[in-house]
């Protein structure tokens, strides 16, 4: 008899009744960052494929959405969806769009250059400060969506994650589990080549505390 993935994990890890999502969406909340409370909403979508969804944020929206499939989010324990939520938190909290830097600034220069060659009717101009505004953009959305911006989202999430009483190895532990789990329940076959680097970063500091136990996933 074949065994999907999802009962797999079921019977190998502390497996908790079906979650309320009510009373799980108040936790996470409750769970989040000030900076999170402000700036992120949560959303529940069943038919969503993947367990957990942060877009790249756009700078006109106040607010901006996770998004969960329930029935996917409860084959984690609990402490592994806390770390992936803050995770997601930390990552699209970090994303900095109105930061005036080089690229930043290239962006709205850009836009702007490209309204006043639209009044103006002036086409090389025109397609000339559109590709500026192409390029800034394209180049802020790779470094926030990039290797290295997910790794320090996860180191982000590990410091949230100690002021709501886990110890650093006790979070590294999870959210390496979590991200191993998540592979699974979605049959990605594996790991992806960016999540096996954050796996590689988080190893270490899920050892660190040699004499302390390491709760189960």
């Amino acid at each position: 008899m074949n065994v999907s993935p999802s009962s797999k994990l079921k019977e190998a890890s502390l497996w908790e009744p079906a979650v309320d999502t009510n009373a799980e969406i108040t936790r996470l909340k409750d769970l989040m960052p000030a900076s999170g409370r402000m700036n992120v909403r949560l959303l529940l979508d069943p038919r969503q494929p993947t367990l957990i969804k942060a877009l790249f944020p756009r700078p006109w929206k106040q607010s901006h959405p996770i998004t969960l499939n329930p029935t996917l989010w409860q084959d984690l324990t609990l402490p592994q969806r806390d770390l992936i939520f803050l995770q997601a938190v930390c990552w699209l909290t970090s994303v900095q769009l109105v930061k005036p830097e080089l690229y930043q600034g290239a962006a709205v220069a850009g836009a702007i250059a490209t309204l006043v060659e639209l009044v103006q009717g002036d086409v090389v101009g025109l397609l000339a400060a559109g590709g500026l505004t192409a390029i800034a953009t394209t180049q802020i959305w790779r470094t926030s969506t990039g290797t290295q911006a997910l790794i320090a989202a996860d180191r982000a999430a590990l410091n949230v994650a100690k002021r709501r009483g886990y110890t650093e190895a006790e979070a590294a532990h999870h959210l390496l589990k979590a991200l191993e789990a998540i592979a699974t329940l979605e049959g990605q076959g594996g790991l992806s080549y960016v999540d096996l680097l954050r796996v590689q970063n988080l190893r270490p500091l899920a050892s660190a505390s040699k004499g302390a136990a390491v709760p189960p996933a």
